[in-house]
């Protein structure tokens, strides 16, 4: 213990203050993503922080519930919660204030989410997200739409070389129903799928018999798509699967035509933590980066069909070179305001002299303003 007062600039572990020039960098970055979303015809909506925690954590909302934070609403005396993921929320604005607006709709949001915990090699739990969300359609073409939306976006921030992964959650739970594969043997099966632990997957998979013997060559597949998709083509799937599969298979053309140069790769019995979607599952990964740019998939938003997906701009800013910082003129006092403006207008931050001790060293500029209007370098 001790009697010397907390230090003002220790924050919660995994909160921290995002520093000139970084908090604009980020800012700018997702104004870049909002105008790629909005060239594709997706509306902005803004939900708010705080939600009840009944309608928060309802639908979709129900994945994130461990990582929401709680608190009583003084007010109502209701339990809140701080949202850890805007996508739930979008679902509540779709079905309820937008409720009577034609389907489908295309909306995009933007903002910070606060999780309980972080992850080991995503420590913090204020995290800034951007995405979309395409409601009310239940296509190839809609899936395909939000991930290749998602990848323009990358590009335009100047990640290239993007991969996509795509995941079929639902694929393996088929299986091993059509297998009969029940209680503690479906639990090991699944644990053996998610560590990709072939030997132990192939000698499950023989034990439960039926459609559940597709799983060890499936398992090989994971790769590029096409193998990936020669595979499903291959394999003796029953009905509820291969409809998954051929599902797979249209929005990977439809893909194709919407982003030719987009790599694609396919994993189709991964399905560990996508627990909402109901169909396909994306995740967006940069060339030579650790960790995911983006995440989304098929779900649904109430009882409508939807497709969406949610970019992370602090891994972003991770990727992408940081651009040279803007460059600051020292205005002296009294100088003409027209001629600041028209530096302004060229790009510079204008800085002004508000007192005798100013100087452009001490205000950080790396140009001052001569007579004639114009940026000297310091």
């Amino acid at each position: 213990m001790t009697d010397d007062p907390p230090n003002p600039a220790l924050l919660p572990a995994g909160l921290s203050d995002v520093l000139p020039p970084e908090a604009e960098r980020e800012a700018m970055l997702v104004e870049v993503l909002a105008e790629v979303f909005a060239r594709h015809g997706y509306e902005r909506v803004k939900p708010p922080l705080l939600e009840f925690e009944d309608s928060l954590l309802a639908g979709s909302g129900a994945a994130v519930a461990d990582q929401t934070f709680r608190l009583m609403d003084p007010v109502s005396h209701r339990m809140m919660g701080l949202r850890a993921d805007t996508t739930p929320q979008v679902a509540r604005i779709a079905a309820t204030r937008l409720a009577r607006v034609p389907r489908p709709l295309r909306l995009s949001y933007a903002g910070q989410v606060l999780r309980v915990h972080g992850t080991q090699l995503a420590p913090a739990r204020q995290l800034p997200q951007a995405g979309i969300e395409l409601i009310g359609a239940d296509s190839a073409e809609a899936d395909a739409e939000v991930a290749a939306v998602a990848a323009e976006a990358l590009a335009a921030v100047g990640i290239t070389g993007a991969s996509l992964d795509i995941t079929l959650p639902r694929l393996a739970p088929a299986l091993l129903d059509a297998a009969g594969v029940e209680g503690e043997d479906r639990r090991r099966l699944g644990r053996a799928l998610d560590r990709k632990d072939m030997a132990a997957v192939t000698a499950r998979a023989e034990a439960g018999g039926g459609a559940a013997l597709l799983l060890p060559a499936l398992l090989a597949s994971a790769g590029p798509v096409d193998g990936a998709l020669a595979a499903l083509a291959a394999a003796d799937l029953p009905p509820a699967a291969r409809a998954i599969a051929d599902n797979a298979a249209a929005i990977v053309v439809a893909l194709r035509a919407r982003a030719p140069g987009l790599r694609i790769t396919l994993d189709p019995v991964e399905f560990r933590g996508f627990r909402y979607h109901t169909g396909v599952a994306f995740t967006i990964f940069g060339e030579g980066l650790t960790g995911e740019l983006a995440r989304g998939g098929r779900y649904l938003s109430g009882e409508e069909p939807a497709t969406g997906m949610t970019l992370y701009p602090d891994a972003m800013l991770r990727a992408v070179a940081a651009a040279p910082p803007r460059r600051r003129v020292f205005i002296p006092a009294g100088a003409d305001g027209a001629l600041a403006a028209a530096l302004r207008a060229q790009g510079f931050a204008t800085v002004a002299q508000l007192s005798a001790g100013d100087t452009p060293d001490s205000l950080r500029c790396t140009h001052h303003m001569d007579g004639a209007g114009d940026a000297v370098p310091v």
